[in-house]
């Protein structure tokens, strides 16, 4: 299920950045070269939907619903023994430090030479 998941969702993104891409720019148009909008109204002129516009919807709801779902279902194997955390997992497999050996009886503690200024 999560290779399946994946692999649409690296689709859904190709397919996104494709359409993102092929789409023209808000002021395409010869106004739009030296700074106009094109019209008089308050945002600038606003047209019908077009195929791009709705292909570029409907990826973008395709990449949330694909997103959410390999974060669930990463976060679902996580309560399991064999999932978790990255950090979790170089924990366990860090080998422990050996402690520093006690100073025996009847030695004294070894300290640091202080440094010398000159």
């Amino acid at each position: 299920m999560i290779i399946f998941l994946t692999i649409l969702h690296i689709v859904v993104c190709l397919f996104l950045i494709i359409v993102v891409l092929l789409q023209h720019g808000k002021s395409a148009d010869l106004a739009g070269t030296f700074g106009g909008v094109g019209s008089q109204t308050a945002f600038g002129p606003r047209g019908a939907a077009t195929t791009l516009s709705r292909a570029t919807a409907v990826a973008v709801v395709l990449f949330m619903a694909t997103s959410l779902g390999l974060s669930l279902y990463n976060t679902r194997g996580a309560s399991t023994p064999a999932g978790g955390s990255v950090l979790d997992k170089t924990e366990q497999s860090k080998p422990a430090a050996p402690p520093a050996p006690a100073p025996q009886q009847g030695q004294p503690a070894q300290t640091p030479p202080a440094p010398q200024n000159k």
